[in-house]
């Protein structure tokens, strides 16, 4: 018999090998990244063409005596003179169309109305670090507040947990259509968001109150830090899995963590990072901490001293979620000025957006806006309405990673559309039709289309 050759014996043992490992291997550990899918099922609707109106594209543009036609759930054409066959025509001569307004900041469904401690689901202050929470599993759908929303032009909304928390869990983005579960509000695709707070509210939750860290900035920082160290070790944990299965070997998988798997998810890139942090420093500093661990660092939220920042932020990339004059109900809410979000746009390739965090506010985004533009313009700006109605649609579109389906009116994209009774930064301003996927969700004048909540239902 001839020899084998040593070379030879090797690759044979080392088959032999892989091929006794491959048949002894467990099935393969798996975590599933959306256990509680989108339900969501577009309204009954028609093809329709709105005429004769100012249109808004959310793109910076303007256009006048314009047509916008919405096939399928989608955006169809927009320009003038638009003819299209079998359509449901709208003559909104007069009025102003722009895309449906999404805000980025909201509580609705975890804090609704009316508001008590058996609705006071948002803010799970157990640990400086709950990572592991998801709102969506808080959201009371029979809100009232999603109706006065949506009459407000709001079609897509982000509801986030509190901010007493330095890591607070998952936020998830909704479609605002009437539903009766989360799921079938639930955005399609929509990835998820990460609710993370700086400053005064986790110090103050838990060193002011509880005695335990973090009682200072410093404690803050130091809890991020050790936080994100244990995440990209359960990250390389999984990764080895991963790989020796595929090698054909049979590894034990790693134990499973609610908490470490969102904060995985951050370093991988699928969930994006949305964060309540009002000084310069802080956010620099947040910026720095995204480097230091590989992630980007997201949008901050509320941002009052964005405006110190600006060139930082549009170069890292970050959006800022502001308000137009919240200011001074606490120490790092102080140093404001009222062109903060105009001072935060002007500068190339920046990501401003206007936010509501208020039940109250997101009723009318579109003059919190407003509110914003005068000032500035009164200051040596010259903003125009085709810009900044960007910061309540396109630009927070997005901000939550979603701005190649919504945001926009724009050939291709989902039919999220508001017809206004004027300038929708008129103090005037009215939504009087508002459409998702092209189905009309909400009409001023038609009480079919005026939906009440089931907990409205009998109330005086």
């Amino acid at each position: 018999m001839a020899k084998m050759a040593p070379r030879l014996i090797v690759i044979a043992i080392s088959t032999a090998l892989l091929g006794c490992n491959s048949a002894q291997q467990d099935p393969k550990v798996s975590i599933n990244k959306n256990p509680y899918p989108s339900t969501y099922q577009v309204m009954p609707r028609t093809s329709t063409l709105l005429i004769n109106a100012t249109v808004l594209t959310g793109t910076g543009e303007r256009i006048d005596g314009a047509d916008v036609l919405m096939v399928d759930g989608k955006i169809n054409a927009v320009g003038r003179q638009l003819s299209q066959d079998n359509v449901t025509v709208i003559d909104a001569s007069g009025k102003w169309i722009t895309p449906g307004i999404v805000d980025v900041h909201s509580h609705l469904g975890v804090y609704p109305s009316p508001s008590a401690d058996a609705h006071g689901d948002g803010n799970e202050v157990t640990s400086p670090n709950t990572a592991e929470v998801w709102a969506e599993h808080s959201v009371w759908p029979q809100d009232p507040g999603f109706n006065r929303a949506r009459e407000g032009g709001i079609t897509t909304l982000q509801i986030l947990p509190g901010s007493a928390n330095l890591i607070g869990g998952r936020g998830v983005t909704l479609k605002n259509i009437p539903a009766t579960t989360m799921q079938g509000m639930k955005f399609p695709q929509a990835p998820y968001g990460l609710k993370m707070a700086c400053g005064e509210n986790p110090k103050g939750a838990y060193g002011r109150k509880r005695k335990e860290a973090p009682m200072t900035r410093m404690g803050n920082m130091a809890g991020y830090r050790q936080a994100f160290i244990e995440a990209t070790e359960y990250k390389r944990a999984w990764n080895k899995y991963d790989a020796d299965y595929a090698a054909g070997l049979n590894p034990s998988a790693p134990e499973r963590d609610l908490t470490k798997d969102t904060l995985r998810g951050v370093l991988e890139g699928d969930i994006l990072i949305h964060n309540h942090c009002y000084k310069a420093e802080e956010m620099a500093m947040m910026v720095d901490l995204g480097k230091e661990f590989n992630y980007h660092s997201g949008t901050f939220h509320h941002a009052i001293e964005g405006y110190k920042i600006a060139e930082l932020l549009a170069e890292n990339g970050n959006c800022a979620a502001m308000w137009p004059d919240w200011w001074g109900f606490k120490m790092e809410a102080y140093d404001m000025v009222v062109e903060n979000a105009a001072i935060v746009d002007a500068v190339n390739n920046s990501c401003a957006v206007v936010h509501s965090d208020s039940s109250v506010t997101i009723q009318r985004l579109n003059q919190e806006t407003a509110k914003i533009m005068h000032s500035a313009n009164q200051n040596g700006f010259d903003l125009k309405e085709e810009h900044v109605i960007g910061w309540i649609t396109s630009n927070a579109a997005k901000s939550l990673g979603i701005a190649d389906k919504t945001g926009s009116l724009e050939v291709g994209k989902n039919a999220d559309v508001v017809i206004w009774n004027s300038n929708p930064f008129s103090v005037y301003a009215k939504a009087e039709q508002v459409f998702i996927d092209g189905a009309k969700v909400f009409d001023h004048q038609d009480d079919a289309y005026r939906a009440k909540s089931d907990f409205m239902l009998g109330q005086q």
